[in-house]
């Protein structure tokens, strides 16, 4: 894969990962203070930190990250439809990198992809004790 499609992949990731920071932050201050607001901050800093990940390799690699994202979908009022949003963004967010890492040849890139998969993954398990617990 050429430098140019892995900076506009990485992009592509980077603003996912900011709208999952922005998504999960507001959901964080609207949720009830709780357990589920708690875990819900909580994951919005690592998915801020990420962002700083990708940020890395993509200036790396002569890149700028882009801070252009989509209307955001915060999953609701309540706290079932902002639980089951965030989960649908860990699913959709590993099904993605995983993806990605099948693609591509650059050793650094790969394992910072599969360290933010093994995070989404336990951010997935959190989103969906709380929902169970509901």
């Amino acid at each position: 894969m050429e430098k140019e499609e892995i900076i506009k992949m990485l992009n592509e990731d980077f603003v996912r990962e900011l709208e999952a920071t922005m998504i999960y932050s507001y959901n964080s201050f609207i949720i009830e203070n709780c357990d589920s607001s708690r875990v819900t901050e909580a994951i919005s800093v690592d998915e801020m930190r990420h962002m700083w990940w990708l940020a890395d390799l993509i200036t790396k690699r002569g890149g700028k990250p882009t801070m252009k994202h989509k209307e955001l979908d915060f999953g609701g009022d309540d706290l079932k439809s902002q639980l089951e949003r965030q989960i649908q963004l860990e699913t959709e967010g590993i099904k993605i990198y995983s993806q990605q890492i099948e693609e591509i040849d650059d050793e650094e890139v790969v394992g910072v992809l599969k360290h933010i998969i093994d995070e989404e993954k336990r951010h997935r398990k959190e989103f969906r004790m709380r929902l169970e617990e509901l």
